[in-house]
């Protein structure tokens, strides 16, 4: 017997004034009921699809705005291409692409990559800097990550539903052996979550809430919540499920078992204070009477529960945002009556689906990714050039340091020693680890990711992209170069397919053919043409074009 909650939608009443996309999807409704009807045991990607558009265009004709026209392939390829597999396409994918007449063919891509192991690796830097934000800044929790990554990697390339990965992280038996960063750091194990947190009750409290929920508990944690309804005892009532956890001292001393002054299990003493409270879920005022059901599994029970009200629309809200730069609630860890929903039906729905799919990544990406929304141009004008949560057009983002450096390895041909194909293996990369401690884990939201001065120093000047774009060290520019069968026109084309997965406008190449002409000329002293390509293709790499997914 299934007891997820059915869902139940109306198609809302239309004006006189529809644009043709909303009438569209009005008849689409009408002709076929069961996009509209209850989700499947397994929701259909498509219908999931269209209900994204509904909702973003019901609002969007509510707002007077006019959507931007649907991407082409080159900008669809590229951007799917590094929201699924965390890096830009090879030229040669590029060129198939776009030659590709399949009507089917985006739907058809996605599915494809969802197959492939950067697949799986992508994912796991999302959720790894996600889950262990600290690791950006503590050298002694990076020494837990490989076996962090190890166990992270796995769980996803066995397409381990959400629900099951949270249980393990939550349930994970914790002792003063194994919360030691430097015990079996290669063991593939989720205690690198419990050594970032310090073993601490109230960080992993606060940790669990953010992740898991959705919710920023942490403000509660010293006093009520400021400017939200969270109380302090709510926050330690939460954190007294973590209790049992031992605690971390430095380095050379063994970790202690905590001790409890009231002797049950699941309570916990709120600090500078005489008050003692008994393990409680968050969207119940009843703490759990029996001291055995005051666990971390009773916890994580709850947690995937489908009577919780936070899970799947947190899990589902953060998927969103991994696609479009941000939630439907952003930030997309503060669901709040202070903070509510740009599009809130669609993000009831969606956590419905999720739900009903038994939490799978891989159903609301697809769906995500064959709607109309989804590929929009990001070309802004007049008409959207507007509020960035409408969707009226694909926002730009930055990307992640490991966006970045995959994208590089990939424009550049840069052969990593530890094949990164191999999604069970963790990534020891001298030149990467180099390259991502210089840009860090960028956690904020996608819209809001800037790069630094030195950061960008390191790309323009940086020993990886100097090498990169080196006549004697480049195998992409050496290819490119050497190549005897292809016009200088050509080679253009080539560098631009690279790095930008695309064709040169009329106007670039104009230019760029004019800039290798005068660089082979005598008169002006540039240097040859082969120098030429290679400023050319320096150019691209160093472009915001390149640097953003758009």
């Amino acid at each position: 017997m299934n007891d997820r909650p059915r869902i139940h939608r109306s198609i809302g009443r239309f004006g006189s004034g529809l644009t043709l996309p909303i009438l569209t999807i009005a008849i689409a409704v009408i002709l076929f009921p069961g996009a509209m009807a209850a989700f499947a045991e397994t929701p259909d990607p498509d219908q999931l699809a269209k209900l994204i558009d509904l909702r973003i265009e019901e609002r969007l004709e509510t707002e007077g705005v006019t959507p931007a026209p649907l991407a082409d392939d080159a900008e669809f390829l590229r951007r799917v291409s590094l929201d699924v597999t965390g890096k830009i396409p090879h030229a040669s994918e590029v060129r198939d692409f776009l030659a590709d007449s399949d009507p089917d063919k985006r739907a058809k891509l996605v599915d494809a990559m969802l197959e492939r192991p950067s697949y799986i690796i992508h994912q796991t830097n999302l959720w790894r800097a996600a889950m262990i934000p600290e690791a950006d800044a503590d050298p002694t929790i990076r020494l837990a990550l490989p076996g962090f990554e190890s166990w992270l990697r796995s769980r996803i390339a066995e397409n381990r539903n959400f629900a099951e990965i949270v249980d393990e992280i939550l349930t994970l038996p914790v002792d003063a052996q194994n919360v030691s960063a430097f015990n079996q750091p290669d063991a593939a194990t989720p205690v690198a979550f419990y050594i970032a947190k310090e073993s601490k009750p109230e960080r992993v409290a606060a940790a669990s809430a953010r992740l898991f929920l959705g919710v920023r508990i942490d403000c509660a944690q010293c006093h009520d919540h400021p400017f939200d309804d969270w109380k302090q005892d709510q926050f330690w009532q939460h954190a007294a499920f973590f209790s049992d956890l031992p605690q971390v001292t430095p380095l050379g001393q063994e970790a202690e078992m905590p001790t409890n002054d009231v002797g049950e299990q699941g309570t916990i003493l709120i600090p500078e204070t005489d008050r003692t409270v008994v393990a409680t879920f968050l969207d119940q005022s009843t703490p759990v009477s029996v001291p055995e059901d005051r666990t971390r599994k009773a916890l994580a029970d709850w947690i995937v529960s489908s009577e919780n009200p936070y899970f799947a629309k947190a899990a589902a809200n953060r998927i969103w945002s991994y696609h479009f730069g941000l939630g439907l609630v952003e930030p997309m860890d503060d669901f709040s009556a202070h903070n509510p929903a740009s599009h809130p039906e669609l993000l009831k729905e969606l956590a419905e689906a999720f739900r009903a799919g038994d939490y799978d990544f891989k159903l609301l990406i697809r769906a995500i990714t064959r709607s109309r929304t989804y590929q929009r141009s990001s070309v802004a004008d007049e008409t959207t050039d507007v509020r960035r949560s409408l969707l009226a057009r694909m926002p730009v983002r930055g990307m992640t340091a490991e966006q970045i450096f995959d994208s590089l390895a990939v424009a550049t041909g840069y052969r990593q020693p530890f094949d990164p194909e191999q999604p069970l293996n963790f990534n020891n990369d001298a030149a990467r680890q180099e390259f991502l401690a210089t840009f860090g884990v960028q956690n904020e939201s996608a819209p809001d990711r800037t790069t630094t001065i030195l950061q960008a120093l390191s790309l323009m000047n940086g020993d990886f992209v100097g090498d990169a774009t080196d006549l004697a060290d480049s195998r992409t520019l050496a290819a490119v170069v050497d190549a005897p069968f292809l016009s200088l026109q050509e080679k253009i084309e080539a560098l631009y397919l690279s790095t930008l997965s695309r064709k040169p406008s009329d106007e670039e190449l104009t230019a760029m053919i004019d800039y290798a002409t005068r660089s082979n000329d005598s008169a002006d002293n540039l240097g040859s043409e082969e120098v030429a390509l290679a400023d050319i293709f320096w150019v691209l790499l160093n472009s915001s074009e390149f640097l953003l997914n758009h």
